[in-house]
């Protein structure tokens, strides 16, 4: 077994790998970025060095300041957690050139169910069911009309390497394909630098339900039950579940058997997710994940296995700890991303200083966060703050459970998605085992209020009607005894400029521009700027001065914590200034453009 392990990520994730190794008698080793210096990972392992100041590039993606960092600490393997170069072939393979264990799959598996079509060719070959659509890149929009006349609208452009809902376009008709052709090559080459794309056919509102499986060196392969991942915004999951609420005894039998001949197919070894698309019975195999992934907190919770526990003992050489018919999953399982998003504009990024945090705790309660009071959500990474993780004996107690624990929870600082997941877990779409895919797509794509508290269903303003729009507020907690008796009090305030709202916001009404659904307006309608609601960069701007444009029309991409969001204009006109440029940063406010 190893000695000292070093972890190639940040946040909770790194957190979560430093506390498998120490219970294992493993020294673990952090890197991080300036950054992240004051970050709570870096305190928690047991040796921590500098990458230096950049971005990612520069620092958790940068392959030689790493394996010179692994090198200098003197460990015997890097595990890389999930995102920045887990995936990356070219990563294990130059660990192992450096004599140092990767923590993962064999390199050839992680190329080969790496590219998309490459996956559903050998998928294809396994008896494993794929989507109708292609199994080879499609070169430009014309070959593309080609195959989306052969396998009918809707149509998903996919790039071959992306992942996460990067470089995943759909185009419902044959005027939308060239957009979402070019956008998914954009995507594809920015995240993944690879414009290699292909098409299948859109399955409107599929369940996205994927299986775990863990395999050896010494033959064995098992798979571990299914994950529901259903409850989705621009292909970004929100809540996860085991097991899923519509998936049979047969239908999850034949997907298991199924991902084990996928894994075989490959070669495959350590901890891996295949992810499938399923309607009714049937299922179309999606892609698959050759890393641990962020919902494996619920597998681990009905299966009592410590799946970063397995991985690490595969590296090593070291057998599963279970046999297929050990596996006996128990009870039921949720995980609610806490978020720095605020799902009241169209789930906008929120990056700010968290100035109080309290985690819940209780029975079946699992928290997996990076931050403290006092941390800060940076701009530069992904927006995930924490992962909250509840069990119990049935789906309907672990829903009341967490809906305890959400209620517990405090953050103040950013906004956070607290509030929707109160909501969420509340409607009864999600209480029969739905999963809301209209709800959410109108939230995400349309910017209307987040739905009150109680749960009752938001209110629909006619079209062409101002419609009441909450405010996000911020929420602090008091206590106050009046004639011996003591009360709880909530002050609800408006917060600073940037800061966002707190752990449980209560929406005050006030009116909003009218807009159109396309996109979010950046600005009231009794002043020609276009501001952005968010700080980033600017990733693409679509307009020119001199360009007459409508009300919803779309000024410029801004990319904030690894997310893309449309900025439109609140008002049809002529725009006069173009103020920002491909690549520049934006702060929350700053004027993009004017539209007289």
């Amino acid at each position: 077994m190893f000695t000292k392990v070093m972890v190639a990520n940040r946040g909770e994730i790194a957190i979560r790998v430093f506390r498998t190794l120490r219970e294992m008698g493993i020294r673990s080793v952090a890197v991080y970025s300036d950054t992240d210096r004051d970050a709570l990972f870096v305190a928690h392992a047991d040796e921590a060095y500098s990458l230096g100041p950049g971005l990612a590039a520069e620092t958790y993606l940068d392959v030689g300041k790493l394996i010179a960092i692994a090198r200098e600490a003197g460990v015997e393997a890097v595990h890389p957690g999930y995102g920045f170069l887990a995936e990356n072939a070219g990563f294990a393979r130059a660990l192992a050139e450096a004599g140092i264990v990767w923590i993962g799959p064999p390199p050839d598996a992680i190329d080969a169910m790496g590219s998309k079509v490459r996956s559903r060719a050998l998928m294809d070959a396994a008896g494993v069911p794929i989507v109708p659509g292609v199994t080879e890149p499609v070169a430009d929009v014309d070959a593309a009309r080609e195959v989306a006349e052969r396998i009918g609208y809707p149509v998903a452009v996919k790039a071959s390497s992306g992942g996460g809902g990067k470089g995943f376009r759909v185009a419902l008709t044959p005027e939308a394909l060239p957009d979402a052709f070019e956008g998914a090559i954009r995507e594809g080459e920015r995240f993944f630098a690879d414009g290699t794309v292909y098409l299948e056919r859109y399955l409107p509102e599929p369940r996205h339900v994927e299986i775990q499986i863990v395999a050896d060196d010494h033959g064995a392969c098992v798979w571990l039950g299914e994950r529901d991942c259903s409850v989705q915004r621009r292909h970004q999951k929100l809540v996860e579940e085991t097991p899923s609420p519509v998936v049979s005894d047969d239908l999850r039998r034949r997907m298991g058997e199924a991902s084990v001949r996928a894994a075989t197919a490959v070669g495959y070894r350590s901890a891996g997710t295949i992810e499938y698309l399923v309607s009714g019975e049937e299922f179309f195999f999606l892609e698959m994940n050759t890393r641990i992934q962020v919902e494996h907190t619920v597998t681990e919770m009905v299966t009592g296995l410590d799946l970063v526990r397995e991985q690490i003992r595969i590296a090593a050489g070291e057998p599963l700890s279970v046999a297929q018919d050990e596996v006996r999953p128990r009870g039921h399982a949720f995980e609610c991303r806490i978020n720095a998003e605020d799902a009241e504009q169209r789930f906008l990024p929120s990056p700010a200083l968290i100035t109080a945090y309290r985690e819940p705790a209780g029975p079946g309660v699992r928290v997996d966060s990076g931050v403290r009071a006092g941390s800060q959500i940076p701009e530069i990474y992904d927006p995930m703050v924490a992962k909250l993780v509840v069990w119990d004996v049935d789906r309907e107690s672990a829903r009341r459970r967490m809906l305890r624990a959400l209620d517990e929870y405090v953050i103040e600082g950013p906004a956070t998605l607290i509030p929707f997941h109160r909501w969420l877990l509340r409607q009864e779409e999600f209480i029969a085992g739905g999963a809301l895919h209209a709800e959410l797509n109108r939230m995400a794509d349309a910017p209307t209020p987040l739905p009150p508290a109680d749960g009752a269903a938001p209110a629909q303003a006619a079209p062409g009607d101002e419609a009441p729009e909450p405010a996000p507020q911020a929420e602090r907690h008091f206590t106050a005894e009046v004639n011996g008796r003591r009360f709880a009090v909530a002050l609800r305030y408006d917060p600073p400029a940037g800061g966002g709202g707190a752990g449980a916001p209560v929406p005050a009404p006030k009116k909003r521009a009218k807009r159109s659904a396309g996109g979010a307006a950046g600005a009231g309608g009794a002043t020609n700027e276009v501001v952005t609601p968010m700080q980033g960069t600017v990733l693409r701007t679509l307009v020119e001065v001199g360009q007459q444009v409508e009300a919803g029309a779309v000024i410029c991409i801004v990319e904030a914590m690894k997310m893309e969001n449309e900025v439109a204009a609140h008002q049809g006109g002529t725009v006069k200034e173009l103020r920002v440029a491909d690549g520049q940063g934006v702060a929350v406010g700053e004027v993009l453009a004017i539209v007289e």
